[in-house]
């Protein structure tokens, strides 16, 4: 969860919208995946439970839920869309964890899927969260309503070879050579970036937007998908293991390219800057009407961010 301390008014706001956000998806996710005490696989809705539970930013749905309400359509009703998302993320979590992947042993700030359950059920646990919240986006879909079913479709390819797993692919295939700089965007634009295109995509596509505002918003989300990669890289060699809740230096450990190896931490810094502001310059390219003051908040909390 976000931390509250003295902030400025504005900063304070912000903080308090986001926790209420958070909360709203933390109450909802349990309704939606299950107790899995009804299933043949009541280990690996366990396994899965650990793991979603843990915490975390819930940026993704965060963003669903905030793009949907700038563009004034109610959220509420959205949290099926939203919680799905989470779902999907959760799931790459503890794949991208596992030996044959990453093979990190702490996220959230405790051991992760496969240390606790053995590799076997944290495979099925993933898999689980993924059947999971394709259940959940197809009991939300009204077919009298289009948009539900493109919203769908979005989040769904997202999570595949156009998105994530390609993205995962292209990282595996990326480890021990030194990428270039059009390279490693390429792999983050799917790996990280696509999962937090989709939320704000769909959110677009589920409140009507016209298409030219929902192109504006897909770039917006590109730009801080980028940013978020970018702030990642840059953590992994100035903050601690107990700060960010996960390994650090593993990157440089096994290989693989970052923006912080191809530029260095001070260039990565100055790309980071950039690219929010890229992200900024976005969303004031919307209707002046619109509220998007959660949303550039946002944007300068992906930049200073500890975890």
């Amino acid at each position: 969860m976000m931390k509250q301390t003295e902030q400025p008014a504005g900063q304070s706001v912000f903080i308090k919208r986001y926790a209420s956000y958070q909360s709203r998806v933390e109450q909802a996710l349990p309704a939606f995946v299950g107790t899995g005490k009804e299933e043949a696989g009541g280990t690996a809705a366990e396994a899965a439970f650990y793991s979603l539970l843990a915490g975390g930013k819930r940026i993704r749905p965060v963003l669903l839920m905030a793009t949907a309400e700038m563009l004034g359509r109610q959220s509420n009703d959205l949290l099926p869309f939203a919680c799905a998302q989470e779902m999907i993320h959760t799931y790459s979590l503890i794949h991208d964890d596992l030996p044959c992947m990453d093979d990190d042993d702490l996220r959230r700030g405790r051991p992760t899927c496969h240390i606790v359950y053995g590799e076997a059920i944290a495979v099925l646990a993933g898999d689980y969260l993924l059947n999971k919240a394709y259940e959940t986006l197809l009991a939300a879909i009204n077919l009298k309503k289009p948009a539900s079913l493109e919203a769908a479709r979005l989040i769904a390819r997202a999570a595949g070879g156009h998105g994530m797993i390609g993205g995962q692919v292209l990282d595996l295939a990326a480890e021990k050579r030194q990428l270039k700089a059009d390279e490693l965007q390429s792999l983050h634009l799917k790996k990280t970036g696509a999962l937090i295109v989709a939320p704000v995509e769909a959110a677009a596509v589920l409140a009507g937007a016209l298409p030219t505002v929902r192109q504006t918003l897909v770039r917006y989300a590109q730009a801080i998908g980028l940013a978020f990669q970018i702030r990642d890289d840059i953590l992994d060699v100035t903050a601690s293991q107990p700060e960010l809740g996960k390994s650090t230096g593993k990157d440089e450990r096994d290989g693989k390219s970052t923006y912080v190896s191809l530029f260095g931490l001070e260039q990565a810094e100055k790309l980071l800057e950039s690219t929010s502001r890229t992200a900024l310059e976005q969303l004031e390219q919307l209707d002046e009407t619109l509220d998007k003051s959660f949303l550039m908040a946002l944007t300068a909390y992906l930049l200073t961010r500890g975890k």
